[in-house]
C-alpha cells in the first residue's frame, strides 16, 4: 500500500443522513398464544444499536476519523438513546436537529432462539421542512472548512432531499472536498456531480432499468449511471462477486470478493463507503482505495451481525492478500 492506515486518524469527515436507532429484543419461545396461532416471546433482555447512517458513523470512528453529524433526531426515547450512542462515541452531534414531527426511525427485531422471528418499524418518510433545510446547510457550511471528506447516506426517510444533496455538493466543491453517497431509490440524478457513488448490483439495476445478470449488463448499467448522474466515478458493490469500478473515459475495473465466509453482510456497504472515503481522503488512488474498502468489506461480512474493523485488523487483512 502506499498509504498508512494510521493516517486515518488525522481525517476528519462529515456525515450526512437518515440517523436511526436499531432495537433488539432477545428471548425465547415456549408456547403458542392461546389468542392468535403466534409464538410468545417470553423477552429476557434488550440492546440498542446505531442504524442507517449511525453504522457509518460507526465505521469511521472505528478506524480512527473524527466525525460530524448532521441529520434529525425525534424528541422520544428512541432519539434519546441515539444521542446518547452517540455521546459514547464522541462524535459532533452539533448538526443533528431536534423535530418533534419527525421521530426518530426506530428498527425494532424481535429475536428467539438464535433466529429473527419479527420486525417492527416506526418511521416517518416525510421530507424535511425548509426550515429544517436551511438550519441543516447552515450547519455544513459552518464545518465544511475544517472536514477532509463529505458521506452523504440515504435510507430514503426524508431527510436527505434533492436540494440538501444539490447545495452540499455546490458548498463541497467550493471547499475542494469529496462527496460520496450511498444512493436509495430509482432516480439517480439526485446524486448529480457527487465525487462518487456506490449503489449495490441491485440498486444499480433497478435506477437504470437493466436487469444485470451478466457482466457486459453490468457494464452498460455503470456506463449510463456515470452518464445520468454526471460522475466522474462510480463503484457498484456486487456481494460475493467482488465489486466494479467505474471512470469517466477509462475502462472499467473488476474488483474480486475479499470474503472468505461470509455470516452476515449487513452493513457490509457502509463499511464500503467508510473506508472508500478514508482512503480516498488520505490520498490513495482510486483502485487502491477500492481495493481497501473490499478488503474491510470481508472483514465485516465474517462476523456476525452489524460489524466494523480497526486500522489493525484491516492491515493484518492486506499484509495476507
Amino acid at each position: 500500500m502506499a498509504i498508512d492506515l494510521k493516517s486515518f486518524k488525522k481525517i476528519r469527515a462529515l456525515v450526512l443522513g437518515d440517523l436511526m436507532i436499531d432495537e433488539y429484543l432477545w428471548g425465547v419461545v415456549d408456547r403458542i398464544s392461546p389468542e392468535a396461532p403466534v409464538p410468545i416471546v417470553t423477552v429476557q433482555r434488550e440492546s440498542y444499536t446505531l442504524g442507517g447512517a449511525g453504522n457509518v458513523i460507526n465505521n469511521l470512528v472505528a478506524m480512527g476519523a473524527s466525525v460530524s453529524v448532521v441529520g434529525t433526531a425525534g424528541t422520544g426515547e428512541a432519539g434519546r438513546l441515539m444521542l446518547d450512542k452517540f455521546k459514547e462515541l464522541r462524535v459532533d452531534t452539533g448538526g443533528i436537529l431536534d423535530e418533534p414531527d419527525r421521530p426518530t426511525t426506530k428498527k425494532t427485531r424481535v429475536i428467539a432462539s438464535n433466529q429473527q422471528v419479527l420486525r417492527i418499524d416506526k418511521e416517518t418518510k416525510k421530507e424535511i421542512s425548509p426550515a429544517t433545510l436551511k438550519r441543516l446547510l447552515s450547519f455544513i457550511k459552518e464545518v465544511a472548512p475544517r472536514v477532509d471528506l463529505i458521506i452523504i447516506s440515504d435510507y430514503d426517510k426524508g431527510l436527505v432531499t434533492r436540494e440538501l444533496v444539490k447545495q452540499t455538493v455546490a458548498i463541497a466543491k467550493t471547499h475542494n472536498i469529496l462527496t460520496l453517497a450511498d444512493p436509495k431509490g430509482l432516480d439517480f440524478t439526485k446524486y448529480n456531480r457527487v465525487s462518487m457513488l456506490t449503489p449495490n448490483q441491485k440498486e444499480a439495476g433497478l435506477a437504470t432499468g437493466i436487469d444485470i445478470r451478466t457482466e457486459e449488463d453490468l457494464i452498460r448499467a455503470g456506463n449510463k449511471i456515470l452518464a445520468i448522474a454526471d460522475l466522474e466515478r462510480l463503484l457498484i458493490t456486487c456481494g460475493k462477486e467482488g465489486m466494479m469500478l467505474f471512470e469517466r473515459n477509462k475502462a472499467p475495473f473488476r474488483i474480486e470478493s475479499e470474503a472468505r465466509q461470509v455470516f452476515d453482510v449487513s452493513g457490509a456497504g457502509d463499511t464500503v463507503i467508510s473506508t472508500l472515503g478514508l482512503a480516498l481522503a488520505a490520498k490513495a488512488d482510486f483502485k487502491e482505495s477500492a481495493a481497501i474498502a473490499n478488503a474491510a468489506a470481508g472483514i465485516v461480512v465474517a462476523k456476525v451481525g452489524t460489524a466494523t474493523t480497526s486500522p489493525e485488523e484491516l492491515g493484518k487483512a492486506l499484509e495476507e492478500r
